[in-house]
């Protein structure tokens, strides 16, 4: 046993009894946060302009301050970039982690020195839960890899300003610094391919205890590894037990990374963002991430049917229900207020409070009024894959065909690049289709009142959504496609990658 292993368990345990009394008392520890949140911004310039200082409770809080999208804090973020300070948090923020929007383009996102520990010390209690879960330590023995965006930060005014993978690669813990890979001047290469192959260079030799990343360029990471040894991922790094992961939904992708590296190992989900750390996995047998309640950050929730309304309902942890679909609210010790991320969750526990991540608010179809969801392709793709044992996925994206050549209907388009094809592609749709009418009503009432058709398959190219994804300059890193879009600007693009 390292050192490193055999001081991790003491230090897990500790961490384990802390979270263990905060998750027990979640409403006590919600308030808390609440009440340090409006203190931290009650003098500031958004703190004046919205009555903090007259705040005494929730309630007050939602009559105070709106719900906002990134184009509601613009201008606020544009005086912290001028200089100004005790705008949106009091002083000014370590950094802007630079995100790109759907509607916004790059977006801005403040972390403060009182939020950055949110970032940091999340990821590493996910790790230590884990250890003390499971009495694994050993991997923090060996090497670490994180494939994540460059470290290389910019400057926005006076605000150091990079992708938030790279800001925290700065804030590393020195005793995992020593084993992490790859090396700093590896991450700081812009161009995905050949930092990928740099990569691969740096830990072909190593004895890899842990891999992070993004599933989709972790599976591609390991595809290089594959084509040029001719081995699976077991045997180039047989002390390899330890999967982390986040940014998407890991199923769809599950059977491919599993059967690249030779084996079923354990694998920790988190679910990290700019805005901040909201939740890991704490258990390898209970289904769902343990939301943080206790790391700066308040949460409200809107039942995703509602968001759209021009007074939605805006619930704290206390109102909250089992198997709903809530678009996720933060506010933080950064300076966002009633700040919407984007992202639909559903509770799957209340003791303690688990979640989880079902998909994009602003990612769905409802071109004809069916309002189909991330959470509902990707349980209908898993269904038909799960009765054609034989596929493969490495990617797939839907978007509406809403006006067809000739007389035939709209229908929804599957933009699916494989790895291994079913045997019977029709067979395959009309799985896919089945399983999403049982799942959306309103989808289900089009289908059978003839206004959309069944689902059809576009099947792509190899390497086709790496090579649209290098095409508009997102390839690696933190880029995620989208698994939904109401619109064709995807689609349009990926049609050029078909097979014929």
């Amino acid at each position: 046993m390292g050192i490193r292993s055999f001081l991790a368990k003491p230090f897990a345990s500790s961490v384990v009894k802390a979270q263990n009394r905060w998750a027990a008392a979640p409403v006590e520890s919600q308030n808390a946060v609440f009440q340090s949140l409006l203190a931290g911004g009650k003098d500031t310039l958004f703190g004046k302009e919205h009555g903090f200082s007259s705040i005494r409770t929730y309630e007050d809080f939602k009559r105070q301050v709106p719900v906002r999208d990134y184009e509601d804090i613009k201008s606020y973020i544009q005086q912290v970039k001028e200089g100004k300070s005790d705008i949106l948090w009091r002083g000014k923020p370590l950094y802007f982690a630079k995100t790109s929007g759907t509607t916004s383009g790059v977006k801005y996102i403040p972390i403060s020195k009182e939020s950055i520990p949110n970032h940091i010390n999340s990821a590493r209690n996910a790790l230590l839960t884990y250890v003390h879960e499971t009495g694994k330590a050993d991997f923090l023995d060996r090497k670490l890899i994180f494939l994540s965006g460059s470290p290389i930060l910019d400057m926005s005014g006076a605000i150091p300003t990079g992708r938030l993978s790279g800001i925290v690669n700065h804030h590393v813990p020195g005793y995992l610094r020593t084993n992490q890979l790859p090396s700093y001047k590896t991450n700081c290469i812009e161009d995905w391919e050949i930092k990928l192959d740099t990569i691969i260079g740096e830990t072909l030799s190593e004895d890899m205890s842990l891999i992070s990343g993004i599933p989709p360029w972790v599976q591609m990471y390991f595809d290089r590894i594959i084509a040029k040894t001719g081995k699976p991922i077991k045997d180039i790094f047989p002390n390899f037990s330890l999967f982390v992961y986040g940014g998407v939904n890991f199923e769809p992708y599950r059977a491919k990374i599993f059967e690249s590296i030779g084996k079923k190992i354990d694998s920790i989900e988190m679910f990290p963002a700019s805005e901040g750390f909201f939740a890991y996995q704490d258990k390898q047998v209970h289904e769902g991430l343990l939301l943080l309640l206790n790391s700066g950050i308040f949460y409200e929730f809107i039942p995703a049917e509602e968001f759209f309304n021009t007074n939605p309902t805006r619930l704290s942890i206390a109102d909250v229900e089992l198997g709903k679909n809530y678009v996720l609210i933060v506010n933080n010790n950064a300076g966002l207020w009633g700040y919407n991320v984007g992202d639909t969750i559903k509770f799957v526990s209340k003791n303690p409070y688990r979640i989880i991540v079902s998909g994009r608010i602003k990612h769905f179809i409802s071109a004809f009024g069916e309002h189909v969801i991330g959470e509902e392709v990707e349980k209908a793709m898993q269904y038909a894959m799960q009765k054609h044992p034989e596929v493969e996925l490495i990617e797939f994206t839907v978007a509406p065909m809403v006006t067809p050549d000739g007389d035939q209907l709209p229908y929804h388009e599957w933009f699916v690049e494989f790895a291994k094809p079913p045997q019977d592609m029709n067979a395959f749709a009309r799985d896919i289709d089945q399983k999403l009418v049982q799942l959306n009503v309103y989808y289900k009432d089009l289908i059978s009142g003839s206004i959309l058709q069944t689902l059809k398959i576009t099947a792509l190219q190899p390497d086709a959504f790496r090579n649209y994804m290098k095409s508009q300059g997102k390839l690696g890193g933190q880029n995620k496609v989208p698994r939904l879009s109401n619109d064709r600007k995807l689609a349009d693009e990926l049609v050029k990658f078909r097979i014929n």
